[in-house]
Order: C-alpha cells, then sequence, then structure tokens
C-alpha cells in the first residue's frame, strides 16, 4: 500500500471509532429504568459499554498520532529502533508505530 493509501485507511477508521463513541456516549446518558432488576442489567450494560469507549478512545488516539507521523514523514519507522516497519505489518494493523520485534 501506498502512504496516501493508508492515510485513507486511518482517516476511514478514525470516522467510524468517531460515530461509534457518540453512539457509546449517547446510550450512557441516556436514563435507567425505574425498575431494580432492569436497572441492574442497565448498570452491567454501562460497564461493557464504558469498557468500550475507553478501547475506543486509545484507537483513536493511535491512528492520530499514526496521521502525524504521516504529516511529517515518519511513517512506518519504528518509534523505537527507527527501522523501517514491515508493509504487511502496516497493512494488517495501519496505526503501528513499532516494528514486529520492538513490539514483541
Amino acid at each position: 500500500m501506498q502512504i496516501e493509501q493508508y492515510k485513507n485507511a486511518l482517516q476511514e477508521k478514525h470516522n467510524e471509532l468517531s460515530l461509534r463513541v457518540e453512539a457509546l456516549e449517547k446510550n450512557l446518558k441516556e436514563s435507567h429504568s425505574t425498575d431494580s432488576f432492569e436497572q441492574a442489567q442497565e448498570r452491567e450494560n454501562d460497564e461493557v459499554q464504558e469498557a468500550l469507549l475507553r478501547e475506543s478512545h486509545q484507537e483513536l488516539g493511535l491512528i492520530k498520532q499514526a496521521l502525524k507521523r504521516i504529516d511529517n514523514g515518519q511513517y512506518g519507522i519504528c518509534t523505537d529502533c527507527g527501522e523501517d516497519i514491515n508493509p504487511q505489518r502496516l497493512d494488517a494493523y495501519p496505526e503501528a508505530e513499532k516494528c514486529i520485534n520492538c513490539a514483541s
């Protein structure tokens, strides 16, 4: 893949995650049932949604960092050792900031 293709893939992923974050935040703001049994289930769902929200925010951060590396010409270069990141790794995980050796 070319840098522009990685950038497009990252931007698309960013847009999808942003929509997910919006939906999760909206769901978490909804009021709970007055029935205690239903309320217990809703609170369990809230915990799952909060975990998904944290995970989505972390992934958005990684994507934003990858887009910055593209803009400053450092994309595809390991942030630890300075070696090139294998294109197959970037194809599978375009927000990768480390080569497979440094990520292990």
